[in-house]
């Protein structure tokens, strides 16, 4: 189980390091193969690990090929992925069009969503939180929402 939010910085050949806290399990979990693509719906990315991936992955194939929504759907996730390998010092490369689709900069956030992470911009991911405040605090005020 991943949990919690990191400050990480993207370095100039567009690798992260993975906080060690989470490292000694990836790298034992998955031997240190990760899957990385872009979110359906928010500007971040996730990163899986390879296992968690693959089971994704085998729900999508599953999906009807006719259906428009479900092509959608396995264009974005599977069209995005990309495999990925921590390395000797814990590092990830995130791939530049992955990284130029969430507006990856030098300052990012590795937020633990149980069994993936997200990646974020720190500035976006800071906005989202605002807006998931706001969000809850109006939902509070109003059960029925």
């Amino acid at each position: 189980m991943f949990r919690g939010v990191s400050s990480i910085n993207l370095d100039a050949k567009g690798r992260i390091a993975v906080p060690a806290k989470y490292r000694d399990r990836l790298v034992e979990s998955c031997d240190s193969k990760v899957v990385v693509t872009i979110d359906l719906v928010l500007p971040c990315l996730t990163l899986f690990p390879l296992h968690h991936w693959e089971q994704l992955e085998r729900q999508l194939q599953a999906l009807s090929n006719t259906n428009p929504v479900y092509q959608r759907i396995k264009r974005l996730l599977l069209g995005h992925a990309s495999d990925c390998e921590i390395d000797k010092n814990g590092r990830v490369l995130i791939p530049a069009t992955l990284r130029e689709h969430s507006n990856l900069d030098k300052s990012l956030i590795l937020a633990g969503m149980g069994n993936t992470f997200q990646i974020w911009d720190s500035s976006s991911w800071y906005d989202r939180i605002d807006q998931d405040k706001e969000a809850q605090s109006n939902q509070h005020l109003d059960p029925e929402k």
